[in-house]
């Protein structure tokens, strides 16, 4: 039940008739009729006696009116001290991020970050994996952005989000029309990769050995950037995260092609120190990472610093 059906059935007892309650909820008779009828078909009793004028209110009625009043005054008191949290919340939050999570998503981020707590502060640094990972051990950083991260005596990895890997091509490669290919297709291909010391190199390499598909190695990078631009150029072939190609095939420089079957992903996870006692702010700001993804802004300038590959 949404807190919207609450306060309909609420003011219908209150007020005793649909029409009224209705307007005072900014609906049509019909539609305010309907809410009710769905949530009585819902408990499996009725909960107005529709034979009297005035309605009267069922025994079943009466009990979940009260329910009614109950949630409700809960959900004020709730977002009654939210509203006060939000007002006497101040403070930094600090994160230490890869350089591929980038500018322009953290500046979303940043943005999202403003509106709750304007009078607070967001420190991000943009570090390697390794020094995401010390950074947040070293209590430097509150919070940390990184891939492959798996929770060890001293670090908890919470999930954030699971990153599709794709095959990208340069818009004239003979694959570039394609949609999909399998990782057969790659066979033989010159391919760009990353640094052997990089975890992303050994899921890429496992899953292309799984697979029996041999691919030329003929140039290897420690970071995104350098792998996007040597395949923009016709360099060879890579397999990276489509999120990282936003910019590039909005620009027509680059396409992706996706893995049949898409069995291929980098995990992107939210680090922090066990034990670790957040203040409001950085609390605020976990849990906001942690909601529900907003559609991708369009921007002029982006990612100039989406570096790094792991």
């Amino acid at each position: 039940m949404t807190t919207a059906n609450l306060r309909l059935i609420r003011d219908v007892a209150h007020v005793r008739n649909v029409s009224k309650a209705a307007r005072m909820n900014d609906l049509s008779q019909s539609a305010a009729s309907q809410q009710i009828q769905e949530v009585e078909r819902s408990l499996g009793v009725e909960l107005f006696d529709r034979s009297t004028r005035p309605l009267a209110v069922t025994d079943a009625g009466k009990l979940y009116v009260e329910y009614c009043r109950d949630v409700l005054r809960r959900h004020d008191e709730l977002e009654a001290s939210l509203d006060q949290l939000k007002k006497q919340a101040n403070g930094t939050a600090r994160v230490a991020a890869i350089y591929s999570v980038g500018l322009s998503e953290m500046s979303q981020i940043e943005d999202r970050f403003r509106d709750r707590f304007p009078e607070a502060e967001l420190h991000v640094s943009y570090l390697r994996p390794e020094r995401v990972w010390q950074a947040v051990e070293e209590d430097q950083a509150d919070l940390g952005l990184m891939s492959y991260a798996e929770s060890s005596r001293e670090i908890v990895a919470l999930a954030w989000r699971d990153e599709e890997m794709v095959v990208a091509v340069a818009p004239d490669h003979r694959l570039a029309k394609r949609k999909s290919v399998p990782a057969s297709a790659l066979e033989g291909e010159a391919f760009i990769g990353f640094d052997d010391d990089l975890p992303i190199e050994g899921q890429i390499e496992r899953y292309l050995r799984e697979r029996r598909v041999t691919v030329e190695k003929s140039l290897h990078f420690d970071n995104l950037q350098m792998i996007k631009e040597a395949v923009a150029h016709g360099a060879g072939v890579s397999i990276m995260p489509r999120r990282v190609m936003r910019e590039e095939l909005a620009q027509g420089r680059m396409v992706a092609l996706r893995l049949q079957p898409a069995e291929l992903y980098r995990p992107v996870r939210i680090i922090h120190r066990r034990r670790k006692v957040f203040n409001p702010v950085t609390g605020g700001l976990l849990a906001l990472l942690r909601e529900k993804e907003p559609p991708p802004r369009r921007e002029a300038n982006s990612d100039i610093l989406a570096l790094s590959a792991t």
